[in-house]
């Protein structure tokens, strides 16, 4: 394909999917945007604490029904559920654990009782949400960082809240409170939101009508029959990849534009939330990196509520919890669970890998940079920079591997119902499984060096 024709057809996919693509995004997202600016009014002009929870509690109610209208009755089911949990629990030191334990036993009934599969993967995101938001509110309650139980309408409008019911992400209770404090209207908050809400929409183009069409449409790479199939994976893992920005940056403008999402330095408010950082992703030091940097506040969310309540087992057993978890949150997904499963595996074994080398080599090739004054002798010599890329190169071939799954092309009643067992294990069939063994290798060399 030459210069001309591959312009032709740039301009036709631009033309067919872009434009197409952005209208029914900004069809979608006005309204919730909308509410957003309306919540953060509500904030800013103060007055009555009770009207200002009656506004966030029915903006965030209404950005449900918009986007899953009755469906929405499930989420406010379990609002409700959460809450009353905490209630009848208010007396206990372990009110974390009971709540997940209600909150996982809701999610069984519901998936595999109650609710059909089509429902539960469209609402699961919010419902993720909510739950994590009442269960580290529960865990800051049983260790004293939040005196008291909150009203239902202050607990309703903190885990209904607009800006986050949606699309994510989880904001603690503390930070919930501050936006409800009226920040000031300024220039860097609105630049800041809309800056997310531009980087959201380039995103869900990327991952409509660019990475599918990677190879060799934009990039003009030919291989064997072996290589395509790799090819291939590449541009369906670059489509998920790129899905999840989306999502995250777009969760990202929602928070800060209804007046959550900031720091306080000095007196001076810093706007500037950060829920995914896609370069950290494409271009990786470690895998470790790659799932703090997947969705910053949930990482956040699970080594502080899961992981830390969990390391008493040990560090390896404190892993696949915290994964399990995150896992269970997700909802009885078997190719999501295979994924995380995996990915704690992976980062495991490269952690205790590189934290070893590091050791043998006195070399800063630990999965996350070394501090300036750390007492490796090795630093920046060239073939510390070349094991480091070596580490990149595998981090990009087990993303491309566990990515592979995620077809763009499967028609939307399988995509909606969550991708089956079947898919996943065909999928990484075809790839001879070799994430895995590589990981298995890793692990025997290890334990040879150890």
């Amino acid at each position: 394909m030459d210069v001309s024709d591959r312009l032709a057809v740039w301009r036709q996919l631009a033309e067919s999917c872009g434009l197409s693509t952005m209208e029914q995004s900004l069809e979608q997202m006005w309204r919730l945007l909308l509410l957003c600016l309306v919540c953060r009014l509500s904030f800013r002009l103060g007055g009555a604490s009770t009207v200002t929870h009656v506004v966030s509690v029915l903006a965030g109610g209404y950005g449900l029904f918009l986007f899953f209208e009755l469906h929405m009755l499930w989420v406010l089911l379990l609002s409700g559920l959460c809450y009353l949990t905490l209630l009848l629990s208010q007396y206990s030191n372990s009110r974390g654990l009971f709540l997940s334990a209600v909150i996982l036993l809701y999610h069984l009934i519901g998936e595999l009782h109650l609710i059909d599969a089509v429902t539960w993967h469209k609402i699961r995101g919010s419902q993720m949400v909510v739950a994590m938001k009442a269960i580290s509110l529960a865990f800051d309650l049983d260790r004293g960082a939040v005196s008291s139980l909150p009203s239902p309408l202050h607990f309703l409008s903190y885990v209904l809240f607009v800006g986050t019911v949606v699309f994510g992400p989880w904001i603690s209770f503390s930070s919930y409170k501050n936006a409800t404090e009226g920040r000031q209207l300024s220039w860097s908050w609105m630049k800041s939101s809309l800056l997310s809400l531009l980087k959201s929409q380039m995103c869900l183009l990327v991952s409509t009508c660019i990475a599918p069409y990677l190879f060799p449409l934009f990039i003009p790479v030919y291989g064997s029959s072996v290589t395509d199939k790799w090819l291939r994976a590449y541009e369906n893992a670059v489509s998920f990849h790129f899905s999840n920005y989306f999502v995250g940056h777009l969760s990202e403008g929602t928070t800060m534009l209804s007046g959550a999402g900031f720091t306080v330095e000095k007196e001076n408010v810093q706007w500037g939330m950060r829920v995914v950082t896609p370069l950290a992703v494409e271009l990786p030091r470690s895998m470790v990196l790659v799932v703090t940097s997947w969705n910053i506040p949930m990482s956040r969310w699970l080594k502080t509520y899961v992981f830390k309540n969990a390391v008493r087992l040990g560090t390896f057993p404190a892993i696949l919890v915290t994964y399990m978890a995150s896992a269970l949150l997700h909802g009885l997904s078997f190719h999501l669970g295979a994924v995380l499963l995996s990915l704690g595996f992976i980062t495991y074994v490269e952690h205790v890998l590189r934290k070893k080398l590091a050791s043998i080599f006195s070399a800063c090739i630990l999965s996350r940079p070394c501090m300036s004054g750390c007492s490796h002798q090795h630093r920046k010599e060239y073939w510390v920079i070349l094991l480091n890329l070596l580490f990149t190169f595998l981090a990009i071939f087990h993303l491309t591997y566990l990515g592979s799954m995620f077809d763009p092309g499967l028609d939307e009643q399988e995509a909606e119902e969550g991708f089956s067992a079947i898919h996943t294990i065909q999928r990484w069939s075809e790839l001879n499984w070799a994430s895995h063994w590589v990981m298995f290798a890793c692990w025997i060399f290890y334990c040879l060096i150890r």
